[in-house]
């Protein structure tokens, strides 16, 4: 690989990187040939990921990692015990090579149950078929250990390593260690537990780690209450807490449900120009997400989504070889598949299958916008100011924004500030600063409508393009004087609309129309943030202005009106007598010593003049 194809490579997983949520999930690395390296899960993804392209990382293996990447895939879910499992049925599957070595060079840990007459349950991170029957491995040690302590509270299986016989049992060799004196086993070595029932708890500690929890939690809850109904109470009760153990386990995830065995999952969502759809597929087997992918369809002849789903439907399940039985789709479909059904769920856990496929896809469309944004970001502008042409119904695109704001203290130093947005960035060599001239007091609508009456005045005589739309920093009484000012004065049929604050002075909503209408926008929209930023880029402007204003003004001398001082003589003046009182009253000859003859009788007679 040339270095150029390198930097492509790098620019190219990067730019996916930059455009990953902030959401928990799994990620999955392909090389050149598209086959998945590594497997991983993350309760940011997008901070985890791009953990991996930091300049920082020293590791020799990641660095290998890294080097091998050439395309990034995700499936984002709602909690992170989610990603746990997920990543582990994912690693299951696909068996990805640098799994283990970023783990230097250890296995992950599976579960065992031995051959022998009494059956041991253990992690281990050796494997031998020969030795008993393996269960894993699992990329996730705590839900491993959960896994062991479920069983081990529910069955209570033997720990000892003692190489126990039935003839040596039926012979009374063995005596029972600690574990079966605090209960934690139940003494199968001196028959104090039947060979039967120890059997039958094995086989149900299998199903468990086949992934057939809620079958065996099924099973346990109709022995228990046919123990009760047989008055059997004691173990009824032992049955109870083998039952409520499964069930606090099972509730663990809002994904895998046991009851779900082999599905198939698809949602589509279209793009904001409805030209491409996003068609999100997950496969579900054995209770557990073991794939999930999104792909983007584009459309030839305006198909429907039925149309798209259809064709996507039966590509997919051929390139993943599945088939299931059951197939949850969002809408009825209007074609029907050889050994398998359409299903369209209202709730419960295939509903919740599907929110989620539906939430991957919304993720997959947003992560595209973002890439293709950074990109082009005109391309951003150009969606965010047509979103506010919708929201408005403006007859054209606002390329061309104002925004006006007053300032000023009890009406002293009033100033005004307008700033412009052209293609929704600042134009700042359009900014205008007013001083207001006509208007005394604090009075902020008689200000706002001397500043547009004198920005469109002379915009109007000098031909100037007017904007497409003005944005008063207020509510309806300052739409109102603008609209007194540019509608009913000088005539001009300019949009106006008002960003109003609430009690805490956060801007809370936009107004337009005539009389004024709020316009409904989610606060933690793009269009909302750029709306807030204008707003905050005007008054910023304004307020700026006023202090500096505020400030020549609080430095303003007497010694400023003197023609003839200059700033020199000033400051020597200042530096040798300290202020304009002792100025003032100095005579002709100690002026002369500190700035000269003729500039000592300017200074004196200014003074002594004016008084006499």
């Amino acid at each position: 690989m040339t270095k150029e194809e390198n930097e492509n490579r790098l620019a190219y997983l990067k730019n996916i990187v930059a455009s990953l949520p902030h959401k928990p999930g799994t990620y999955q690395y392909y090389d050149e040939n598209h086959t998945i390296i590594y497997v991983g899960k993350a309760k940011d993804l997008k901070n985890r990921v791009s953990s991996y392209f930091h300049k920082e990382v020293d590791r020799y293996k990641t660095k290998v990692l890294v080097s091998k990447i050439w395309d990034i895939s995700y499936s984002v879910v709602n909690s992170e015990e989610d990603a746990l499992l997920i990543e582990n049925e994912l690693i299951k599957q696909y068996q990805p090579r640098y799994n283990v070595l970023l783990k230097d060079g250890k296995t992950y840990p599976s579960i065992c149950i031995t051959k022998e007459y009494l059956p041991r349950i253990f992690k281990t991170r050796t494997i031998n078929k020969k030795f008993g029957q393996y269960f894993g491995p699992f990329s996730h040690i705590g839900s491993m250990y959960a896994i062991l302590e479920l069983i081990h509270k529910a069955y209570k299986p033997r720990t000892c390593r003692m190489p126990i016989t039935k003839e040596g049992i039926e012979q009374g060799k063995y005596k029972p260690c600690l574990e079966y004196h605090i209960h934690n086993c139940m003494g199968p070595c001196v028959g104090k537990q039947s060979y039967e029932d120890y059997q039958q708890k094995i086989a149900q500690a299998r199903e468990i780690l086949k992934g057939n929890t809620r079958e065996v939690s099924r099973k346990i809850f109709g022995d228990m209450q046919k123990k009760a109904e047989e008055l059997n109470f004691e173990e009824a009760e032992t049955l109870k807490k083998q039952y409520l153990l499964l069930e606090s386990f099972c509730s663990k995830s809002e994904i895998v449900s046991h009851t779900i065995t082999d599905v198939d999952v698809f949602s589509i969502v279209n793009d904001d120009a409805n030209k491409n759809a996003f068609i999100n597929y997950i496969h579900v087997k054995n209770g557990a997400i073991n794939q999930s992918f999104t792909y983007e369809y584009k459309r030839k002849l305006d198909e429907t989504d039925q149309e798209l789903l259809n064709e996507a439907i039966v590509e997919i399940r051929k390139r993943f070889n599945s088939d299931a039985k059951e197939i949850i789709v969002p809408f009825e479909m209007d074609f029907h598949l050889k050994d398998a059904t359409f299903f369209i769920p209202q709730r419960g856990d295939k509903k919740h299958l599907l929110e989620l496929s539906e939430m991957n896809c919304k993720q997959y469309k947003f992560d595209r916008l973002k890439q293709a944004e950074k990109l082009n970001p005109e391309q951003k502008q150009t969606r965010i100011l047509k979103e506010l042409q919708e929201k408005l119904h403006l007859s054209k695109l606002p390329y061309q924004i104002e925004c006006f704001d007053n300032s000023n203290i009890s009406g002293t130093d009033a100033v005004a500030g307008c700033v412009v947005f052209k293609g929704a960035k600042p134009s700042k060599k359009d900014y205008r600063k007013y001083n207001i001239k006509t208007v005394e007091g604090p009075d902020d609508y008689a200000s706002m409508q001397e500043v547009v009456r004198r920005r469109y005045g002379r915009m109007m005589e000098e031909g100037t393009p007017l904007p497409d739309l003005i944005i008063t920093d207020g509510g309806i009484g300052q739409m109102n004087v603008v609209r007194q000012v540019v509608v009913d004065e000088l005539h001009l049929e300019i949009p106006i609309a008002g960003l109003a604050k609430d009690d805490r002075h956060r801007t809370n909503e936009l107004l337009f129309g005539f009389p004024p209408q709020v316009i409904g926008l989610k606060t933690d929209s793009e269009l909302f943030h750029f709306l807030t930023r204008i707003q905050d880029e005007v008054h910023r402007y304004a307020i700026t202005f006023h202090r500096e204003k505020r400030s020549k003004h609080a430095l303003h001398s007497v010694l400023d009106d003197i023609k003839g001082i200059g700033p020199k003589t000033k400051d020597a003046l200042i530096k040798s007598l300290k202020s304009v009182k002792r100025i003032q009253q100095s005579d002709l000859q100690a002026l002369s010593e500190i700035i000269g003859q003729s500039k000592a009788k300017v200074v004196y007679n200014y003074f002594h003049i004016k008084d006499t």
